[in-house]
């Protein structure tokens, strides 16, 4: 009984895996120009809801960036 019931089980998971998708959910990633009055903070602040700081560590972290030093013109990825 548990051996039938082991086998369906897994015969609906192995049938589910094959005709499973990827979502695509993550899209193309949202490019930002950096402009004059920026600041890490500021685009942080305006782009990520919750701690700022937070923000400012995940476009650090996308964007490889040491410091917090912008230069305007600069692109960011925003994570």
């Amino acid at each position: 009984m548990f051996a039938r019931l082991l086998i369906v089980v897994l015969a609906i998971a192995f049938a589910v895996g094959l005709v499973a998708r990827p979502s695509g959910s993550a899209g193309k990633p949202v490019r930002y120009v950096v402009r004059p009055t920026d600041t890490l903070w500021s685009i942080a602040a305006r782009h990520y809801p919750g701690d700022t700081r937070e923000g400012i560590w995940q476009l650090q972290h996308r964007n490889h960036l040491r410091g917090t030093t912008l230069v305007p013109g600069q692109r960011l990825v925003l994570p």
